[in-house]
């Protein structure tokens, strides 16, 4: 199943963010949508914008510190929004971070279009939302947000044509699963029970991931030693890492990606070989495959130096457990 992703921003502040977001919806294995070479001035081009956002499985909005482009009022990212709203395309909110470091020329200068990118970022956060601090936590977030949305919001995706279900398959189906319904009635006695022993298994897990903690080191590329040494919490390393090996890692880019995202002097760039420690990363990524949360995929070819890791089904279904654990909380705090 593919799904189609369509990506709406404010375009001059964004460009070199924009850029990334396409990257990791192919590396996904979906399909990005942009309207950057649309022609707004064309009679026919509003309609033709609207059809393709609601052809759309998911929508992207990210935003800075921009409302509009120069001379315009009306922000073209807040009218894609409202056509995705009034379809029902799940919407996955990227709000740049106050705290984030921005040049005053790409921020808005009149207070009404401040006031009026305020009052939109306040519509964003109503549904799926992060913010991000820089290019590096935007990539991590933003493929974390798309793969909790797309376990919790399936859409229909497609297919090609010649896989299409034909009436003679459909039928088929329809008879098979009305016999699936009635095996499963006779075989749900131990159901309940399966499904309670993995939900403590899970507990388990979560808590053994909550808490214990690792030191992690930092080498920067203008360094000599290593640095800024930190403990770090497994369940917000596996958090982060879950994402990353969707499709798969080595031990030296997961280094290097810990290195990047957890760096706690952003003004100072890590070394792009093992900027984290090899040996404190193998003992993770061992830690996490004794939990089956892991596992890794080249033991049989011998290859120690630089190992490959993915990340298991019994992983996913922890991660997925564990935010909408996270989620839930919300409801719980507004009762």
């Amino acid at each position: 199943m593919k799904y189609h992703i369509f990506i709406g921003s404010t375009l001059d502040d964004l460009k070199n963010e924009r850029k990334e977001l396409p990257r990791i919806i192919f590396e996904l294995g979906h399909i990005p949508v942009m309207a950057d070479c649309l022609d707004r001035s064309e009679k026919n081009a509003a309609p033709l914008l609207q059809r393709t956002i609601e052809e759309c499985d998911y929508f992207i909005a990210l935003t800075a510190h921009k409302y509009c482009p120069a001379g315009e009022k009306i922000s073209p990212l807040e009218l894609e929004y409202n056509i995705a709203v009034r379809k029902g395309i799940p919407v996955i909110a990227l709000i740049i971070d106050e705290k984030a470091r921005w040049k005053a020329a790409k921020k808005e200068k009149e207070a009404a279009l401040t006031k009026k990118l305020e009052g939109f970022k306040q519509k964003l956060r109503c549904g799926a939302y992060t913010t991000w601090l820089n290019t590096a936590d935007l990539c991590a977030k933003t493929q974390s947000l798309l793969i909790q949305e797309m376990n919790l919001h399936a859409q229909t995706g497609w297919v090609k044509a010649d896989q299409a279900v034909t009436p003679s398959i459909a039928n088929e189906l329809s008879r098979l699963s009305g016999e699936n319904e009635i095996l499963r009635r006779q075989v749900r006695i131990e159901d309940g029970e399966i499904v309670t022993k993995l939900r403590e298994q899970m507990k388990h897990a979560i808590k053994v991931l909550a808490l214990n903690k690792i030191t992690l080191s930092f080498y920067y590329a203008a360094g000599e030693n290593w640095e800024n040494t930190r403990q770090f919490r497994y369940i917000r390393l596996f958090k982060l890492l879950v994402p990353e090996l969707a499709l798969g890692k080595s031990t030296a880019e997961i280094s290097r990606f810990l290195g990047t995202v957890l760096n706690p002097d952003l003004e100072k760039a890590v070394r792009k070989d093992y900027p984290t420690p090899s040996n404190t990363i193998k003992k993770i990524m061992a830690d996490f495959s004794l939990l089956k949360l892991v596992k890794c995929t080249n033991d049989e070819e011998g290859n120690a130096d630089d190992e490959m890791w993915d990340v298991t089904e019994y992983g996913k279904e922890l991660y997925a457990a564990y935010r909408m654990r996270q989620l839930e909380k919300a409801f719980i705090k507004k009762a």
